[in-house]
């Protein structure tokens, strides 16, 4: 392989009375009311705010199940172009469905969190060449202003090995751009990870990928970070790199560093 709840505070004793006018009537970027769809917050996580980008994915479940199971945030936020069927999970988070066409008008979605998560890809078999620069790319970059406009502290996106502007092959030229935009918005923490091929049971059929994962599957065994990361342990690393931000602005982690951030995830409450 998530919007702001701005709840309007009630005039204090001996206050006087507020205008007739509603607080939640302000202008705003205009949310169509079938798109919010919430559910509890999680308990835990401190009072801190999370959102995912591209919790459809193979990655981005992967992460889902670890936000959740280690309880690193008070609420989580799901923000895509659908509502996701969850199953007991479904309680546990906030869903809120945007259009990325027109993501702008969304803003409101990328409000009150401190930090977000970017798992948000397609392929250029599945979407054509444009397709695949418009939601790798446009889509990430749109998402990352808008999140910073709405106060997120830390952006920690899903890249990929190789990413590198001035390449000659799109997927990795695309990739490569889009890290420079992310981290031209400007947050005060931000971390790319570049794993090299994902190993997972994707729930789509991907013949080649899945020959080559078949093959970087036995490679792993004898040489474990080289050539491929489990989903899990991108997983595990995105939310380490943000429960132990470490020093400066932009960090990027390599496929090896993603292995052991992964291995050495930080125990709950820390």
């Amino acid at each position: 392989m998530a919007p702001c709840r701005v709840r309007p505070r009630l005039p204090g004793h001996g206050a006087p009375r507020p205008r007739s006018r509603s607080r939640s009537a302000r202008p705003g970027p205009a949310r169509p009311g079938p798109a919010r769809c919430v559910g509890m917050a999680a308990a835990g996580g401190g009072g801190r705010s999370c959102f995912v980008l591209g919790a459809s994915g193979e990655t981005g479940r992967a992460l889902l199940r670890e936000l959740l199971a280690r309880r690193a945030f008070a609420r989580v936020t799901l923000i895509g172009r659908r509502r996701l069927s969850l199953g007991e999970a479904e309680a546990a988070v906030e869903q809120t469905v945007v259009d990325f066409e027109r993501l702008g008008e969304h803003a409101a979605a990328f409000q009150g969190h401190d930090v977000g998560f970017c798992c948000l890809g397609t392929t250029r078999a599945k979407a054509g060449a444009d397709g695949f620069v418009r939601v790798d790319r446009d889509y990430v970059a749109q998402a990352a202003e808008l999140a910073r406009a709405g106060g997120c502290k830390h952006f920690v996106l899903q890249s990929s090995r190789g990413a590198n502007a001035q390449s000659r092959f799109l997927y990795l030229r695309v990739k490569g751009e889009v890290e420079n935009l992310v981290q031209a918005v400007g947050f005060d923490h931000c971390t790319i990870l570049r794993p090299a091929v994902l190993l997972c049971k994707r729930q789509e059929s991907r013949p080649m990928e899945w020959i080559v994962q078949q093959f970087l599957g036995a490679v792993a065994r004898l040489f474990p970070t080289a050539y491929s990361v489990p989903v899990e342990s991108v997983a595990k690393a995105m939310v380490a790199c943000v429960l132990q931000p470490g020093e400066g602005k932009v960090k990027v982690l390599e496929n090896r560093a993603i292995h052991e951030l992964g291995k050495a995830v930080p125990q709950q409450g820390t």
